[in-house]
């Protein structure tokens, strides 16, 4: 069996994809976009020469777009098989690439629009939405925990990974040459005691061959009910500045998580009330999503979520989603403390970046970051307290306050990486440190080797492993 790394490798955290051959059947574990990175555009133009013809199957671990960004490019080229995943991955999913397509063809009618000045071609859209909906018509839904045939020798099971709704780790088995080989593939870990959001992870008792995630493979979080202290008073900091309150938030985990948060606070009277935008029409959809499946909460967010005072605290702040392009224009003459949730995570695309435009440079905002920041990005700017940044072409002075809020990763730390390794130490299996940076997978690969006598390996991209 053969396993190539197109993506998550060579220190990245985006841009997952894992090609696995056997002597019968050929699948794709992920398939996803290089985002915040030098040549993104280049890496995510996935080449001609890379045939998916013989390609029985893609298995989708989540729906994040660093995991499931490309897949419509394999509808282009004519892709014929399926796409396995959890029900509540589907349903993001679609949502997801539906989105990136729409930023694709918004983002291209600028750039081409400056390339015709330029007297340049054209420049083409990665994939379009009819490539969103062929690559949707491929996708099949699987439970957790039940083992399904996949390809010709080839069986995969779906463990919950708690990272987000539907995300999982999957076990493949790989039948040749009359031998049995399970390979893990562990997609994006949750805290074990992180963001009460999603069930935690599952185990998976014994493998030959294990990819391990490592973004933050360097450190643990802070607790979360020490994370929450600190947003608390991050929120009556900015709150008695009498400013705005900017998350850049993912659309899928802490957009649902951070709206039951300072609600709370408000209930208790930790915070005195004040408005709640939520300006992510994907988070708005997502969060519809996250009601349909109550089974895959966190047993603290049902707790919480059925609390209606909560609800009710947030709707007599006069807290409101924000759909529409002009209903997020206007949150520009809202005057006083709010608080703005806007994707994307990392600052390069979406709302968030008109809203920072409009205040980053104003001494009352405050920047709360509560995800991971990749390379390159401006919320690795801002979180590396550059003194200005560069939004829409304009160089904008940073003077606002810049939090970051590390307990509310939906990513494992580096302790709970290895307690999910642990099981499946006894098997002995090879282990690759992927989905991480140099500076996290290192120490990652030293603890192992402490703890459990495993020498990690720390594979490139393009690089063929045989298992």
């Amino acid at each position: 069996m053969k396993i190539t790394l197109y993506g998550a490798a060579e220190g990245e955290v985006t841009g997952s994809t894992y090609l696995v051959e056997s002597e019968r059947s050929k699948v794709l574990i992920d398939c996803g976009l290089f985002q915040g990175v030098p040549n993104a555009d280049q890496k995510n133009r996935i080449s001609e020469r890379f045939t998916f013809r013989n390609l029985n199957a893609v298995l989708v671990t989540h729906a994040h777009l660093d995991h499931t960004g490309r897949l419509p490019i394999l509808a282009q080229r004519r892709f014929g098989g399926s796409v396995y995943c959890t029900g509540a991955t589907a349903e993001l999913a679609e949502v997801i690439l539906r989105d990136a397509a729409r930023i694709q063809e918004n983002d291209l009618s600028r750039i081409n629009r400056r390339r015709q000045r330029e007297g340049k071609p054209p420049a083409k859209p990665l994939y379009s939405a009819e490539d969103v909906d062929e690559i949707l018509r491929r996708v099949r839904r699987v439970a957790y925990d039940e083992p399904i045939s996949v390809a010709p020798g080839m069986k995969a099971t779906w463990i919950e990974s708690g990272h987000l709704l539907g995300s999982a780790s999957i076990r493949l088995t790989v039948e040749e040459a009359g031998r049995k080989k399970n390979v893990a593939f562990s997609g994006d870990l949750g805290q074990l005691s992180g963001a009460p959001l999603t069930r935690t992870s599952g185990t998976i008792e014994e493998a030959d061959a294990v990819f391990l995630e490592s973004t933050y493979g360097d450190r643990d979080h802070r607790p979360f009910k020490e994370t929450a202290a600190e947003f608390a008073e991050v929120v009556r900091r900015a709150s008695a500045q009498g400013g705005k309150i900017l998350v850049p938030t993912f659309a899928i985990g802490r957009a649902q998580v951070l709206p039951l948060l300072l609600a709370w606070l408000f209930r208790t009277k930790e915070v005195k009330p004040f408005p709640v935008f939520l300006d992510s029409p994907m988070a708005i959809e997502a969060t519809k999503i996250h009601l349909k499946y109550p089974d895959l909460w966190h047993e603290r967010l049902k707790e919480i979520a059925s609390e209606k005072p909560l609800r009710e605290e947030l709707a007599a702040s006069g807290s409101k989603v924000c759909v529409t392009p002009q209903e997020s224009r206007a949150l520009n003459d809202v005057h006083g403390t709010c608080m703005i949730l806007a994707g994307s995570g990392m600052c390069n695309a979406g709302r968030i970046l008109h809203h920072l435009r409009n205040n980053v440079w104003k001494p009352e905002t405050s920047v709360v970051i509560v995800g991971y920041q990749g390379r390159a990005t401006i919320g690795r700017a801002l979180v590396e307290g550059a003194k200005d940044v560069r939004i829409f072409g304009e160089r904008i002075a940073v003077n606002a306050s810049v939090h970051t809020l590390g307990g509310m990763s939906a990513h494992a730390g580096q302790s709970d990486l290895l307690t999910w390794l642990s099981p499946m130490t006894s098997s002995r299996p090879r282990v690759f440190l992927t989905h991480g940076e140099d500076r996290a997978r290192e120490p990652l690969a030293a603890c192992i080797e402490q703890r459990f006598g495993i020498r990690a390996e720390l594979p490139r991209y393009g690089e063929v492993i045989e298992i």
